[in-house]
């Protein structure tokens, strides 16, 4: 047997890539569901995994947060660390194809579980990305929800400002999920309205263990979608979907944008 090459794909994947371009070429409503691992083809650390984010710091629990000024501080700190692996951070292939799915007019929505506004970077429109935990390139205040930019507060915090706060006096946050706080109602509800009606559901680097987002694939497959998840370790959903595919996302997503494009010529 002949052994791949890096950044090859085998025939196999190739047919099962062949197979899902096929489906979005001759369907209408196509949703693509992101986590981490599309992301950290750009370099962008995760969260949970062996080595991650929460292997180097203790969470900061939004109680916390929003009772203590040192568990502010504390978060700020994490933050800025954080940003170390998120201010080079630039679209990568997968990223860039599946823009390419929209620009071809096959892309219904991306719901993701990203932070880091790499889809918006790539060229999606930000009404076309629903964002189930957040944004962390905004900041928003906790008490009149006055949004700021990631630059605005990252100068306060260099300034002296170790836990940045409002002119109104309420705490600035980045605009993500913390633990312990309340998901974004309306983000959610769209999320699984739109995953209910979609013809293909795409999962792309997310082991589906995060609650309420990972219900998402359940609501399409339930309503007769075909699904198809590309992920390099396990997810709860393997034994339900139509294709699985074992291999990094960017080369994935490109050989599915490249048929797709044949496919519509």
């Amino acid at each position: 047997m002949a052994k791949q090459n890096p950044g090859q794909l085998s025939p196999e994947i190739k047919d099962k890539a062949q197979v899902i371009a096929k489906k979005i070429c001759a369907t209408e409503k196509v949703i693509v569901f992101t986590g981490a691992g599309i992301s950290t083809e750009s370099g962008v650390p995760d969260y949970r995994s062996q080595g991650g984010i929460w292997d180097k710091f203790t969470p900061v629990y939004f109680d916390e947060f929003m009772s203590s000024e040192s568990a502010r501080i504390r978060y700020w700190e994490q933050r800025m660390d954080m940003e170390k692996g998120l201010k080079h951070a630039l679209p990568n292939t997968g990223h860039t194809s599946i823009a390419q799915l929209h620009d071809m007019g096959c892309l219904t929505a991306v719901i993701t579980q990203n932070i880091d506004g790499l889809h918006q970077a790539s060229g999606i429109p930000d009404d076309k990305i629903i964002e189930l935990h957040g944004n962390t390139r905004r900041v928003r205040c906790m008490t009149c929800s006055e949004i700021i930019s990631w630059e605005t507060a990252e100068k306060l915090v260099l300034s002296g400002s170790s836990a940045p706060c409002c002119e109104c006096g309420g705490y600035f946050k980045p605009d993500t999920i913390s633990f312990g706080q309340a998901m974004p109602g309306q983000a959610t509800r769209r999320a699984a309205r739109l995953s209910s009606q979609s013809d293909v559901f795409l999962v792309v680097g997310s082991t589906l263990l995060v609650q309420p987002a990972a219900l998402m694939p359940g609501y399409a497959r339930d309503s007769g979608a075909f699904l198809a998840i590309i992920n390099l370790s396990a997810t709860p959903y393997d034994d339900l979907c139509q294709v699985l595919i074992r291999e990094k996302a960017g080369l994935v997503l490109a050989e599915i944008a490249d048929q797709v494009k044949k496919g519509i010529l």
